[in-house]
């Protein structure tokens, strides 16, 4: 299967650069300098994933990635931002705002290509668990519909972007069990991921907000990690 990749970045020598190395492991790739035409065109070419720059000229990253969130056609779609911006309170922004995952430049292209990869494993092994698992799957107030990848707390629907979603579901399929930020990293981002375990962190921040009444769910183990249990 040939995967379809947005690239949103008006530097154009990043963008040439991108597209080479997304079109050498076969991706189909579709360049943009500009969020709006991006999000133009997502009806034409539904992306399996979108690369996307925070400085960008008119909508930038952030606000771009929120809009594609609140399309129901196109919210679970893996968003990776790509920004020179590496503080951590701007990633931070960039997680909260709906995106998976956070590439600071410079980047190695080798980097992003792992990421790529891992964020495509991990969708199709989620089809595959789809098909042996039971199609919801409960923790106290916490519903999960695994076919429509959708997470209710007391009934009442919850945001998640994709990886948030990941992250809870395997939580929750290891419920009371305590999971070091590795494990997690390696189980839900992928054996190849890159990135920093302070990844984890932010991630499970931003989902007890979203949890509402249920955050306490989500416990602290100190000097290993996190888990998950009813209160």
């Amino acid at each position: 299967m040939s995967y379809c990749i947005y690239v949103i970045e008006d530097d154009k020598n990043i963008a040439e650069l991108l597209e080479i190395a997304l079109k050498t492991y076969g991706y189909n790739v579709f360049l943009f300098d500009s969020a709006e035409n991006a999000i133009k065109n997502l009806n034409k070419n539904k992306p399996d994933l979108i690369l996307c720059d925070i400085m960008l000229p008119g909508i930038d990253g952030i606000e771009a990635v929120s809009i594609i969130r609140k399309n129901n056609i196109f919210k679970k779609i893996p968003i990776m931002m790509l920004t020179a911006k590496d503080s951590e309170l701007d990633k931070i922004k960039g997680l909260d705002s709906g995106a998976d995952d956070y590439i600071t430049k410079p980047f190695s292209v080798m980097e992003v290509m792992a990421r790529i990869r891992a964020q495509f494993r991990k969708m199709e092994q989620f089809k595959i668990d789809l098909k042996e698992d039971k199609e919801e799957m409960t923790l106290g107030i916490i519903k999960i519909n695994k076919t429509l990848r959708e997470v209710f707390v007391e009934d009442e629907m919850i945001e998640l972007t994709f990886k948030e979603y990941e992250l809870l579901n395997y939580l929750i399929k290891n419920k009371n069990k305590p999971l070091s930020r590795e494990e997690i990293l390696n189980n839900v981002w992928g054996y190849d991921y890159l990135g920093e375990t302070r990844t984890v962190d932010i991630h499970i921040k931003t989902i007890r907000k979203k949890l509402l009444v249920a955050e306490d769910y989500i416990k602290t183990v100190r000097g290993i990690g996190y888990k998950i249990s009813e209160k």
